[in-house]
């Protein structure tokens, strides 16, 4: 696993941030939930990634959107989503983690707002299938990086 740096050089006292490298999850999946998580509260982002994982609410897909299908969960102009479960909980293990790191920086966890919030394809890892009469097909296992910037924010 290399070690790579943030993209966002962000510094300040008010900042805390967490990364997660070479996760098991969908890539695009993970890029459409960081588009959405983008400058929100982070309690509310938590309870909006709880409720996809439960099923009930979609994440809405903006970018990856070819043959996806509305969902009745979401209104307005874009209402394709699917419920990305996998990725989700990703989100929430990290969003966790960001919001620990905040408080042993000594700030308030009840008003982090997300900064930044990025999803990097990582390394693809290549393997075999083996199939009948001696024959194999290739799979390829893909792998994300995540990254989440939050910031405190005096009300």
């Amino acid at each position: 696993m290399a070690r790579t740096d943030y993209i966002m050089k962000l510094e300040g006292e008010n900042i805390a941030r967490a990364k997660a490298n070479e996760l098991n999850c969908s890539p695009k999946h993970a890029i459409e939930i960081a588009n959405f998580i983008r400058h929100k509260d982070v309690n509310s982002a938590l309870d909006y990634l709880h409720e996809v994982v439960e099923k009930k609410k979609a994440i809405p897909f903006r970018r990856f959107k070819c043959n996806v299908a509305h969902q009745k969960s979401l209104s307005g102009v874009v209402c394709q989503g699917r419920f990305p479960v996998k990725a989700s909980k990703e989100y929430i293990r990290l969003l966790d983690s960001v919001k620990k790191n905040a408080e042993y920086a000594g700030l308030s966890t009840d008003n982090l707002e997300i900064v930044h919030a990025a999803a990097n394809r990582g390394r693809s890892m290549k393997a075999i299938f083996p199939r009948a009469m001696g024959r194999a097909t290739p799979k390829v296992r893909e792998t994300v990086t995540i990254e989440v910037i939050v910031r405190e924010v005096e009300e």
